[in-house]
């Protein structure tokens, strides 16, 4: 029976809010709902891989009193932290009758050396025996790009390493493809970035005002698989 272990460096709570109308800047409105939950993409996923009744074990930062982690307690998922000694940051959703939604994300608390360091010390003594570690989701401040390429190393140093999936954008993305990943989800955006900083615009017949998104569409597969 395999697992599924995911890490997420930069968790939150997630509030919605939903006003019974139109957002009216300047004005105070009040809401009809309000409810929040603990998430942030690896804590996500895992959520869902549980939701399908499979081994699922989230690993993130956080004191064991914050509303994340209880909340995670609350849900009945299985989680392991390294405390920060610092809250982690909230994520506001605000949705109006018609379906239009504003997120409003915070940056998240920085992770110091020393934190970052147990994590990936957590996340390789966990992945023993996994099938799959997903590293999810944007890095809080103070913490290099290269993160996610480090927890691919030190996961892949162990005996019979798992597969490694990386769902994140940009630089962080950008870094852990260097460290040869076995699966990424990049959305068009997220790819086009790539395509952009891999300097593949050129080869996709593309100036370098155009945008870049149209890359997704003019590389053929090939050029793709070469990335």
């Amino acid at each position: 029976h395999s697992m599924i272990l995911t890490l997420t460096a930069n968790p939150s709570l997630d509030r919605t809010i939903e006003v019974p109308g139109p957002v009216l800047r300047g004005q105070v409105q009040r809401a009809v709902w309000a409810g929040q939950q603990p998430g942030g993409k690896g804590v996500n996923v895992s959520r869902a891989v549980a939701a399908a009744d499979r081994d699922t074990l989230a690993v993130l930062p956080g004191d064991i009193d914050d509303p994340v982690l209880t909340g995670l307690d609350a849900i009945g998922l299985a989680h392991r932290s390294v405390p920060t000694g610092t809250p982690l940051r909230s994520n506001i959703t605000v949705t109006e009758p018609d379906g239009t939604t504003t997120k409003i994300n915070e940056p998240g608390s920085p992770l110091s050396p020393q934190a970052q360091d147990e994590l990936l010390d957590l996340v390789a003594e966990q992945a023993v025996g996994a099938s799959w570690v997903v590293l999810a989701g944007s890095l809080p401040p103070g913490v290099d790009d290269d993160f996610y390429a480090r927890a691919i190393k030190r996961i892949r140093q162990l005996d019979r390493p798992p597969l490694i999936a990386v769902d994140t954008s940009g630089a962080p993305l950008a870094a852990a493809l260097m460290a040869s990943p076995d699966l990424i989800k990049p959305n068009a955006e997220e790819l086009a970035e790539l395509l952009n900083a891999a300097g593949l615009l050129h080869a996709s017949g593309l100036r370098d005002d155009s945008d870049p998104r149209d890359a997704v569409e003019s590389l053929g597969t090939a050029e793709l698989h070469t990335i």
